[in-house]
């Protein structure tokens, strides 16, 4: 997948990072096995405000959420990544979260139906708690049906 850029001043408020500073690599470590991801083959190094993650998962799917749940702590404008997927499958889109955005809206959008919203709400479990808990600035996973 490569480099994915963030909005690092509207990360999700997890207690750790600022915008004007970048967690530490072992406070994303915390926040990835937080939402039940393995990161033990992983190697985080964290940048100023950018984040590199390279390492083996066991699928695509792990392989994106690692990248959205870092990737959407305050303070981390930049993933960039070479993390190897033992499982290939087809790549998820990724989507920015806009101003007055909503799950049906954006599988409307992407999808054609909006009524397939729980795809995008189950892509993003279990960062995302809520389907109506959603921010501007937070990047989601969008994949493919």
């Amino acid at each position: 997948m490569g480099i994915f850029d963030f909005v690092k001043d509207v990360g999700a408020m997890v207690g750790i990072g600022s915008a004007e500073a970048a967690p530490a690599a072992e406070d994303l470590k915390k926040e990835a096995e937080k939402h039940g991801l393995d990161t033990k083959d992983l190697k985080i190094e964290v940048e100023g405000d950018k984040v590199t993650v390279e390492g083996d998962v066991p699928d695509q799917a792990t392989k994106e959420k690692l990248i959205v749940a870092m990737g959407n702590v305050k303070g981390v404008a930049q993933v960039d990544e070479t993390i190897k997927a033992a499982a290939p499958e087809p790549e998820a889109a990724m989507y920015t979260v806009k101003s007055g955005d909503t799950l049906w809206a954006i599988a409307k959008s992407h999808y054609g139906d909006g009524n397939k919203y729980p795809a995008i709400f189950e892509a993003n479990k279990p960062m995302l708690s809520d389907p109506d808990k959603i921010y501007p600035g937070q990047m989601l996973r969008i994949p493919p049906l």
